[in-house]
Order: structure tokens, then C-alpha cells, then sequence
């Protein structure tokens, strides 16, 4: 269990039990609950299971250093090849608690970091208040998004040259949110992973008053890729997301394709 509280920007707080997440934003006095996988976000980098990882990352130890006054081994995933970001990771010797975590481009700089300031082990937590907080949404609007599981090939949509490294992990429909809450005409969201890395691939029916702008973005280490493709039938809008260089985006737009 977790909660998080945004200290820069609009006020957001963030709770999360297991796969269950509830964002608060009191600023629109909108609470929005939904199911969420991790997906390898700080500090549950390590996590993953993924006998593959060692296939496209090589480890290197890089000693120890202190963290919020905690000792971390620190260890580089260095990629074996230019279709996904390395780390250095700094992580509590006694527990493996990620510390400290930095993402790098395929040159080594640093794109984006994440770290504990301060830290207090083996405190006690009363998942009681936390629980009480998560489920007081007295005066909010809440939203639930519920996702419908599917698979790419039922929705009619499959990647030809598959991204090395990348499996599919996940295949759901999001419903639109506001005023056609409850409609499960959104986008389909196929999730890909490396193991350590995740890719999101949105597919939606082209609308011209939203869908406006083709192109790129980095912010970070987070690229966005979004396109417009059609086929005889009908037009699409391709958003694919992703803590990967632009390159291994752009693979996933050029591999997809109507199976239908």
C-alpha cells in the first residue's frame, strides 16, 4: 500500500492498494479509481522476474554509496542494443530497497532521476488510516474508468515486425471519461515490456476535433509518438508511449497493422 502526495504543480494525491489506485484532484474536485498495473516504476524497478532481461542488458557493479544517509550498491544496466534507455541503480544493502534510480540515454547522460531525500525503515504504518484516507471521497466526483481486458487480435490489430526484447503484457479498452463516462469506445491499450521498460500503444478512431497534431515529445525520459494511419475503411489515432528512445516508438507505429 502507498500513498503519494504531489508537492510541485496542481495538488494530487495518490493512494494505491495493490492494483487498486484512487487519484484525488481537489482542484476539480474529481476522484478517479481504477485498476492499474506496475509496470517498473520507481522504486519497483527491480521486481521483475523476466529471465530475458539479461539478454538486452548487461550489469556492471559501480561500488557503494550513501543514500538519505543508507549505504546502496550500485549497479549499471547498460542496453545491448539502441532500442532502450540503461540505469544506474542505487539500492539499500540490507533489503535491495531501490534508492536512487537514473535513467540514461544511449550516450550515458542522465535523462531523468528519481531518489529518497529522506527515509525511515521498518517504521510502523497504520494501513487502517491509510485505508480510512484512501476511501473518504466525501464532496468528490468520483470517476472509475473500468478497463475491459481484450486482446489486440480481437480488436482487430497486430504488430508484424515485433520490437526485439518487447513482449506483450497486456491488452484492455479504456472507457471514456466525462460526459460518455461508461462508453467502452475509447482506446485500446496495448502494454509491451522488456522486463524493465514498458511501452503503451494506444489506438483510437481518429477524431478531427481532438486529434490535431502529428509528431513527437520527449519530457524526461518518457517519449510520445502520435500518428495518423487509416486503412480502406476507416482512420485511426496511434499515441504510443514509452521510457524508450524515439526510435523503438517509431518501430511500434511502423509494425502495427489492421488485421481486419
Amino acid at each position: 500500500m502507498e500513498r503519494v502526495e504531489s508537492l510541485s504543480g496542481q495538488p494530487r494525491s495518490t493512494f494505491r492498494r495493490n492494483d487498486q489506485v484512487i487519484t484525488f484532484l481537489p482542484g476539480s474536485r474529481t476522484a478517479v479509481s481504477e485498476r492499474r498495473e506496475s509496470l517498473g516504476l520507481f522504486p519497483d524497478l527491480l521486481r521483475a522476474t523476466d529471465s530475458s532481461i539479461g539478454q538486452h542488458y548487461s550489469a556492471h557493479q559501480r561500488g557503494v554509496e550513501r543514500v538519505a544517509g543508507l549505504d546502496a550498491d550500485v549497479v549499471q544496466l547498460q542496453p545491448k542494443d539502441k532500442l532502450r534507455f540503461g540505469y544506474r541503480i542505487w539500492s539499500e544493502k540490507a533489503t535491495g530497497l531501490v534508492m536512487k534510480l537514473q535513467t540514461l540515454d544511449v550516450d550515458g547522460r542522465v535523462l531523468e532521476q528519481a531518489a529518497f531525500s529522506e527515509l525511515q525503515m521498518d517504521v510502523p504504518v497504520s494501513v487502517a488510516k491509510l485505508t480510512q484516507m484512501m476511501e473518504n471521497t466525501d464532496g468528490y466526483r468520483v470517476e472509475k474508468p473500468e478497463m475491459v481486458k481484450t486482446t489486440a487480435a480481437a480488436e482487430g490489430w497486430a504488430i508484424k515486425n515485433p520490437v526485439a526484447g518487447f513482449k506483450p503484457m497486456s491488452c484492455q479498452r479504456r472507457p471514456t471519461l466525462g460526459a460518455d463516462q461508461g462508453k467502452t469506445d475509447g482506446a485500446m491499450q496495448w502494454v509491451f515490456s522488456d522486463g524493465l521498460a514498458s511501452v503503451s500503444v494506444f489506438v483510437e478512431v481518429f477524431d478531427r476535433s481532438k486529434h490535431t497534431v502529428e509528431g513527437s515529445m520527449a519530457l524526461g525520459a518518457t517519449q510520445t509518438l502520435t500518428r495518423r494511419m487509416g486503412d480502406k475503411n476507416t482512420d485511426w489515432w496511434l499515441t504510443i508511449i514509452g521510457e524508450v528512445p524515439r526510435s523503438t516508438l517509431a518501430a511500434f507505429a511502423q509494425g502495427l497493422e489492421r488485421t481486419r
